[in-house]
């Protein structure tokens, strides 16, 4: 299927799907049997929007993304024609250092976003997936973020405005560069998390935080009744930590971190601030014969590239109060071979299996966490395992609705078909 434009006037690199890079064959493999014609990179916002106004009119197929590093993840799709990067359109648009918002491309990385603001002793407070290569507009498309969240919200909390190119080629705007913004629709919250499966993005708003003087990361090791005391006691507490996130034995042991279930808390403010939370904190954990153990900074950021590189990868949400019956339950049925991190407030966080011979095991998994008000969501597997496995695992009741959305702004099913929630 030929682009019915020039390349080259046009500014679009054009590369043959068979000479890309093997990672995105790979990742593409997870989700469609089909290979496109080609992967379409446009330099200016002219170009991906005629490319999306030729794609509408000649009904061709595609899968909006960034770097790919998120290609794997979502439902299976069975066409595919081309791949839109917006890898190219990665700049700085504009920052308001002292209302602490910026506004970038949707192609910049999050890694270059944060050396950018470091300078500026600004940051933006998520801790995605891939932080190197993952692009801004991937990380909202998929609502990634982690255990951030504890202290400063998910990817809705911190967005403040979007621009879109629609499946037609036409661009929308909602929200502004303001934190108080009440102007027009709130696509923001709607865009996030829709996998692509709605429009493209162009551009994004977002609340910025400063950095903090001073962080503490603390791990706590033992038995789950006394963990568990732990976590309920720092719940009903005045401590502000930015993290605080149940661990797996098995993930424990394999970064060597000590016995049974742990419990990894981080603190960043002033010094004195730390100290005196700290002092409060190993007083909790002492009353429960639990010693808090310093680690690296970097130990976060580690845990999760680990649970990230393991062939099968689930994101999970359970009652916070059930997070350590889900651990338990998880060592039970994959007999201690998974490790997985969860969110303390949130009840949010990730599984990760070293094989895929776990079938009966990601059913039950699913089912305790729909009992316990949560889910299951496969992001990574093979092709063959999604087949077997639905990725989703989402109740029918908000479907017709979802279906009636993706009608509005997508009536041809042109944008990365089947990919999300109910094959939308």
């Amino acid at each position: 299927m030929a682009l019915a434009v020039d390349p080259e006037t046009q500014n679009i690199d054009l590369k043959a799907w068979q000479y890309c890079h093997p990672h995105w064959h790979d990742c593409l493999a997870q989700i469609s049997r089909h290979s496109p014609e080609a992967l379409l990179i446009p330099k200016s916002r002219e170009a991906l929007q005629e490319i999306f106004r030729t794609a509408h009119r000649e009904n061709i197929k595609t899968i909006p993304c960034g770097n790919g590093s998120k290609l794997a993840w979502g439902g299976l799709t069975a066409e595919v024609d081309w791949l839109v990067s917006t890898q190219q359109l990665n700049g700085i648009v504009d920052h308001a250092v002292d209302d602490l918002t910026i506004t970038v491309e949707a192609g910049l990385t999050f890694q270059e976003l944060q050396n950018y603001l470091r300078p500026y002793r600004q940051f933006l407070p998520l801790d995605p997936a891939f932080p190197n290569r993952a692009t801004l507009g991937g990380i909202v498309a998929t609502a990634d973020t982690g255990s951030l969240r504890q202290r400063y919200g998910g990817v809705r909390d911190l967005l403040l405005g979007v621009t879109l190119v629609r499946a037609d080629g036409t661009f929308a705007k909602a929200g502004g560069k303001v934190v108080k913004n009440v102007a027009g629709y709130d696509l923001t919250k709607l865009i996030t998390g829709s996998y692509g499966s709605l429009a493209t993005i162009v551009e994004l708003t977002f609340r910025l935080y400063p950095i903090q003087e001073q962080g503490l990361s603390l791990l706590f090791s033992g038995d789950v009744d006394a963990i568990r005391q732990l976590q309920q006691g720092l719940h009903h507490s005045v401590l502000t930590p930015v993290i605080a996130d149940v661990l797996s034995p098995r993930l424990m042991a394999q970064f060597n971190l000590g016995q049974g279930y742990g419990l990894l808390i981080r603190f960043e403010a002033i010094a004195e601030s730390i100290t005196a939370q700290r002092e409060a904190l190993e007083a909790m954990g002492q009353a429960l014969n639990l010693q808090a153990i310093a680690q690296s900074n970097l130990l976060s950021a580690q845990l999760s590239a680990t649970l990230h590189q393991c062939p099968v990868v689930c994101k999970v949400g359970i009652l916070p109060s059930r997070s350590l019956d889900l651990l338990k339950h998880l060592e039970r049925l994959a007999d201690g071979q998974a490790i997985a991190r969860i969110h303390s407030k949130s009840g949010l966080g990730t599984i990760a299996f070293p094989h895929e011979k776990f079938l009966r095991q990601f059913r039950e998994l699913r089912q305790f966490c729909q009992q316990n008000s949560g889910f299951l969501t496969m992001l990574q597997g093979s092709y063959r395992l999604k087949q077997q496995f639905e990725p989703w695992g989402y109740p029918d009741d908000a479907l017709p609705l979802m279906e009636k959305i993706k009608a509005q702004f997508d009536p041809e099913k042109i944008l990365s078909p089947q990919r999300f929630v109910g094959g939308i």
